[in-house]
């Protein structure tokens, strides 16, 4: 009798094993049918499929988890990634896309997708990485991203998005890069954007924004790319927090409005590499905090209101490779610290009211390609020097009042490629 009571236990036991394997089975089915009839879905808002990638190879006869562009989980076999980058595809976003809930990383840039992006996204709140990058989608950036509490890359440059950027983004603790560049974006920044800890790239250049950059920003110790230029900012640039070491490797705030530099604000930018601040209205002279940035490849100042005479600190520089300070009310001479800069390929003074002599110590600098002294007040020969610039491929020295015979060393430049020395008062030919 036990035994018969026993083998009745194993047996429901197992049915009632099988029944729930069934039902996790048709669990799983379900959801992945959802998942494709999500990019189904997709696929009929494509309306141009140059390549026929979609059209031939979303099917119903084959898994979901084999269509091109999409990676399924090991775990439970649900769409984690849909990648679409650079397929030429034309279309829109429909809401069925928002039932990919398993969804982690989304690249749809570099191809042709407009419209405004519909609500339903908002339940992806597994997301980790958008990339919508060159498209034409328009309207506002939606503020419901903020419910993306997982995000690390929000890549949404190359578009026609307007308004502001929404404060609400400002929660993303976890969100590494931010790139907005190239949009129709105005208004200004969030000052909470300070609160991006975790923030590495921040690119919001080629919008319309406006006002003063935030204070905030210099928060970020982990920030180390900032791209604010071709908007409407002005004012000062703001200085670091004396208690904050950046880990800034490149600063652009080209084409800017932006009046003054505080004069401490490289001492704590040990890492800078690339500043770029031409075009604006910066005044006054260079901060000598700047020539402890040991690590600086690019520096341009040029076309702003500087002045004052070239440091001769600039020789500090020396892993420097492009210099730009034309167009700016410098004085005096050019400093033969320049001379130091071994690792200089391009410079540019053009435009400075520098007076004096073209430096002979500049035949050290022998991997310049450029060479720009033109448009200022300066006196006596050409150094025979010049020659040593094997490297050359532009030398201008237009409307320098310089005199005397044009060297003869400049024959030994062979990869000349653009040279104007018209309106001095030189003698001689040039053969090359």
């Amino acid at each position: 009798m036990m035994g018969n009571i026993q083998i009745l236990l194993t047996l429901m036991v197992v049915m009632l094993l099988c029944n729930f394997m069934m039902i996790l089975s048709m669990k799983s089915t379900t959801n992945l049918s959802t998942d494709q009839l999500a990019l189904l879905a997709l696929k009929e808002h494509v309306i141009t499929d140059p390549q026929n990638l979609l059209a031939t190879n979303w099917s119903t006869s084959a898994s979901v988890c084999g269509w091109v562009g999409v990676t399924c989980g090991s775990r439970h076999r649900r769409v984690t990634a849909l990648n679409l980058f650079g397929m030429n595809l034309f279309g829109t976003i429909p809401p069925h896309v928002g039932n990919l809930s398993f969804l982690a990383r989304l690249n749809i840039g570099n191809n042709s997708f407009r419209g405004s992006l519909p609500i339903e996204l908002a339940n992806l709140r597994r997301l980790k990485s958008v990339r919508m990058s060159d498209n034409n989608f328009d309207g506002e950036i939606p503020a419901w991203f903020s419910s993306f509490t997982q995000l690390q890359d929000l890549v949404m440059y190359g578009n026609n998005f307007t308004g502001v950027i929404p404060s609400s983004l400002c929660s993303l603790s976890k969100l590494e890069n931010l790139l907005l560049a190239e949009n129709n974006l105005e208004g200004q920044i969030p000052e909470a954007i300070g609160n991006l800890s975790s923030l590495i790239a921040l690119h919001l250049d080629y919008n319309q924004l406006s006002g003063s950059i935030p204070s905030s920003i210099f928060n970020i110790s982990s920030l180390v790319e900032i791209r604010l230029a071709n908007n409407r900012f002005f004012g000062f640039i703001p200085s670091i927090p004396q208690l904050k070491i950046s880990s800034l490797q490149s600063i652009d705030l080209t084409f800017n409005n932006l009046t003054g530099l505080p004069l401490d604000m490289f001492d704590r930018l040990p890492k800078l590499r690339n500043l770029y601040l031409s075009y604006n209205q910066l005044s006054g002279g260079i901060p000598m905090s700047l020539f402890k940035l040991k690590e600086l490849e690019d520096l341009s100042l040029s076309f702003n209101r500087l002045k004052g005479k070239i440091p001769k600190e600039i020789g500090n520089l020396t892993m420097l490779k492009r210099l730009y300070l034309g167009v700016n009310n410098f004085e005096g001479e050019i400093p033969q610290q320049i001379g130091n800069l071994l690792n200089l390929e391009e410079i540019s003074l053009t435009n400075c009211k520098l007076i004096g002599h073209v430096p002979p110590i500049i035949g050290n600098l022998t991997l310049l390609k450029l060479l720009d002294f033109s448009s200022n007040n300066l006196t006596g020969e050409i150094p025979q020097q010049v020659g040593n610039l094997l490297n050359l491929e532009e030398f201008n020295l237009k409307k320098s009042d310089l005199s005397g015979p044009i060297p003869r060393t400049i024959s030994n430049l062979t990869v000349l490629q653009f040279f104007d020395f018209s309106y001095n008062r030189l003698t001689g030919n040039i053969s090359h």
